[in-house]
């Protein structure tokens, strides 16, 4: 069975009782009341999900009944609503909201994951052909690799057993990881407790592994290999250890590439670009991929989850037309 969901219907549906878990139904007392937060947000949702623009996911809503009655939607909202939408709901404060209901309606009652692991991918600016991009300059003659400087980049930790991603960052690359663990580890650990770690060698620091262990309770592992090449054991207490040990505790070090399965799950189902240009727009794109992608891998496991349990699924009065 596939991890994630391809339905939009199902999709949609699942997008629309996140947000209304997570968002009140009208921004104000005041507001039109033509639609409500959770259907606005499910759009958007719809969007990443269907690799269109604001336009586009208009015109699947106008020719697909299904999708409309899923939604609620008694008429359609204008593209230009969607926009403005996306700018005010996918500010910090709520898209972490609705990115945690997404991780707890996950794990339900549970409240603890055995082992995660944390890594950091680039996401390409733009919809340019490799063609374009991959031509020979004028006056050097030499193939050119990159037509730009900076880059969109996603920090995320993944729960190695399900592949969930219990935490995500946006910014801009190129920059070092080495500074990211912590931000990475106390976000995760703001809704739910990770028993391990997992990095690779660009998080590698004692302080790192100082906070981990000593201050947040939780067992680091990352390759000591940050520095100069030397036969002489690294100074600090953790980083030693992880140069005598790590390879004996391979077994368990060993599932950090589960991160490298998520992010390639997430690029092959949600794009591997972002098409939006300022860095606030960037980072907004972001966390709703990182909100789809947790949404289309929710709906899979719970629907899994009842058919085994034999238990007949209703849908809330929410969802029914």
């Amino acid at each position: 069975m596939s991890k994630l969901s391809k339905s939009p219907l199902r999709v949609a549906r699942q997008a629309l009782a996140v947000a209304t878990q997570a968002l009140p139904l009208y921004a104000h007392k005041f507001s039109p009341k033509k639609f409500t937060q959770p259907q606005l947000f499910a759009c958007l949702v719809l969007k990443t999900f269907l690799k269109t623009d604001y336009r586009g996911v208009q015109e699947h809503l106008r020719d697909h009944s299904d999708l409309r009655t899923a939604l609620a939607l008694e008429r359609l909202p204008h593209f230009t609503t969607l926009q403005k939408a996306s700018r005010r709901l996918l500010r910090l404060p709520k898209a972490r909201r609705v990115f945690t209901t997404t991780v707890r309606r996950f794990l339900k009652r549970r409240r603890r994951v055995k082992r995660s692991a944390m890594d950091s991918t680039g996401l390409d600016l733009g919809q340019a052909s490799r063609y374009y991009v991959r031509r020979r300059r004028g006056d050097t003659k030499q193939w050119q690799t990159v037509a730009y400087s900076r880059f969109a980049k996603l920090e995320a930790v993944f729960d190695c057993a399900t592949h969930l991603m219990l935490a995500a960052l946006a910014g801009r690359g190129p920059r070092p990881d080495i500074d990211r663990f912590v931000p990475l580890l106390d976000a995760t650990l703001a809704h739910v407790f990770v028993a391990v770690a997992l990095a690779d060698a660009g998080y590698d620091s004692e302080a790192n592994h100082r906070h981990a262990r000593e201050v947040r309770g939780v067992r680091s592992f990352m390759p000591a290999t940050i520095g100069r090449p030397s036969a002489k054991p690294p100074a600090g207490k953790y980083r030693r250890r992880m140069r005598q040990r790590l390879d004996k505790d391979y077994g368990r070090y060993g599932q950090r590439w589960q991160a490298e399965s998520g992010f390639s799950m997430f690029k092959r189902r949600l794009g591997s670009a972002v098409a939006a240009r300022s860095y606030w727009s960037q980072c907004r794109e972001l966390l709703l991929k990182a909100t789809t992608y947790n949404i289309m891998l929710l709906y899979v496991i719970t629907g899994f989850l009842q058919s085994n349990s034999c238990k007949v699924f209703r849908r809330p009065s929410f969802l029914k037309p």
